[in-house]
């Protein structure tokens, strides 16, 4: 008798264990393992909280290949990060050193979005700081998707900011039809002509205010600016409803730091039928 709850309660701890893997399938928080920096540490506690005590510009580092292979992660819609505790400093989502997503310091949360990018072959993903921190990660997970976005061009030309010396304005007529949810998406590339330019600066105000957007303000570094990657191309802004009540009555304004814009689309949601 005493062998049968043996056997049972192992099948039945067996049985547990395989639906919860069924249901965590887009749960990634066991993956970060590892870290770019040799002298970073890492601690996981018996609750699965990593604690990753991080160095500027380091990374807390998952490998999400499947049989030594990218995997593509088209059909989903972001990853996010939660944290156990509110970071202390800014950090950064990086996807296989090409797309990435930054959050200002004091956030419990941090998600970087797909749409638009190709996501058919990721092989790493890492979280960076952009100082010395203890960052504590409670989970990191992918949401499916379940969305599909239309794109209307509101503003297009060839803006080359250079250092903060030029601008552009979107008309508020540009945002009439806008709505809460809707994104903002700026294409561009970083200008390299100068080999002393080693980071890049976007700043989206209020047009005649100094008001930022509420939809990327957890991107936002002390002046209100959001840092890109040097191969970057795309960057997209959540907008609020009190972004859009305000972009209605004045529009937006946006310059930056060595960067070239060519073109502004308002992406509207719609869903993919179930």
């Amino acid at each position: 008798m005493k062998t049968f709850y043996l056997l049972f309660a192992c099948v039945l701890f067996t049985g547990c264990g395989l639906v919860h893997n069924s249901e965590d399938d887009n749960l990634l928080t066991s993956k970060f393992n590892g870290t770019w920096n040799i002298h970073e540490g890492i601690e996981r506690d018996f609750d699965g909280v990593i604690t990753y005590h991080a160095l500027p510009w380091g990374g807390l580092v998952a490998s999400v290949k499947k049989q030594n292979m990218p995997v593509d992660w088209s059909e989903y819609e972001s990853i996010c990060f939660e944290f156990a505790k509110p970071t202390e400093v800014a950090t950064q989502i990086n996807i296989s050193d090409k797309i990435r997503t930054t959050g200002k310091p004091g956030i419990t949360s941090l998600t970087c979005y797909f749409d638009g990018q190709d996501m058919r072959s990721i092989d790493e993903i890492a979280l960076q700081a952009v100082d010395t921190s203890t960052l504590y990660v409670k989970r990191v997970y992918l949401t499916p998707g379940s969305s599909v976005w239309e794109s209307t061009p509101i503003w297009e030309g060839n803006c080359s900011f250079g250092n903060w010396e030029n601008g552009f304005v979107i008309k508020p007529e540009q945002f009439t039809s806008a709505l809460e949810g809707d994104k903002l998406e700026l294409i561009y590339k970083t200008d390299t002509s100068d080999p002393s330019i080693t980071y890049w600066l976007f700043k989206t105000v209020i047009n005649t205010t100094d008001t930022t957007l509420e939809g990327n303000e957890n991107e936002l570094n002390p002046w209100g600016c959001v840092m890109m990657g040097k191969a970057s191309k795309v960057y997209r802004i959540i907008l609020t409803a009190n972004d859009i009540k305000k972009l209605r009555e004045k529009g937006l304004f946006v310059n930056g730091y060595y960067n070239i814009v060519t073109q502004v689309n308002l992406l509207r949601r719609g869903y993919v039928e179930q």
